[in-house]
């Protein structure tokens, strides 16, 4: 009887892997649903200082992050977390208020798995190609750019919510 198992592995050199520009941070696209069969993706984030996404929420996936360098702080509707080198953050499937930021003076590095894959294709849509480390500037807000990103996150089935959402 042959031998039924995979024979191939991936695998990606270090700061290979498509990079992106995503809201002035910096997310590496280590492995995507196009490689896991939609089981998984495994993003690998640089924040810089003042950086991080706003409040948003995902009811279709569970998402995870290990703080590899430096620190974030993570906020919900219910809690707020320092997560510092080391700590790990997973936020269940269903769809919980989240955001997290870098409110430290240094870039923090975090890698974060999502499960099932998906939202490294809203990334591919509204980030910017760029090289491995290299930040840029947040784009400005305007209403017709919060516009198209509330479209695209509709697209992907994320909510977004007001910058000052989750601050009491």
């Amino acid at each position: 009887m042959k031998n039924m198992r995979p024979t191939n592995i991936i695998t990606i050199d270090p700061q290979a892997g498509t990079n992106l520009a995503v809201a002035g941070n910096n997310y590496r696209l280590l492995i995507t649903g196009k490689e896991t069969n939609g089981a998984f993706a495994m993003i690998d984030m640089l924040i810089p200082p003042g950086g991080g996404p706003g409040p948003h929420a995902h009811a279709g996936f569970q998402e995870s992050f290990y703080v590899i360098d430096g620190e974030i702080v993570v906020r919900s509707e219910t809690q707020t977390y320092i997560a510092k080198k080391g700590a790990f953050i997973s936020i269940s499937k269903g769809g919980a208020i989240h955001a997290f930021k870098n409110e430290s003076a240094r870039n923090a590095h975090i890698l974060c798995v999502v499960v099932a894959a998906g939202l490294e294709e809203f990334f591919k849509e509204i980030g910017t190609p760029v090289a491995f480390g290299e930040f840029l500037p947040v784009p400005e807000m305007t209403p017709q750019v919060a516009e198209q990103l509330t479209s695209i996150a509709n697209k992907y089935n994320q909510e977004i919510f007001p910058p000052d959402y989750l601050i009491k």
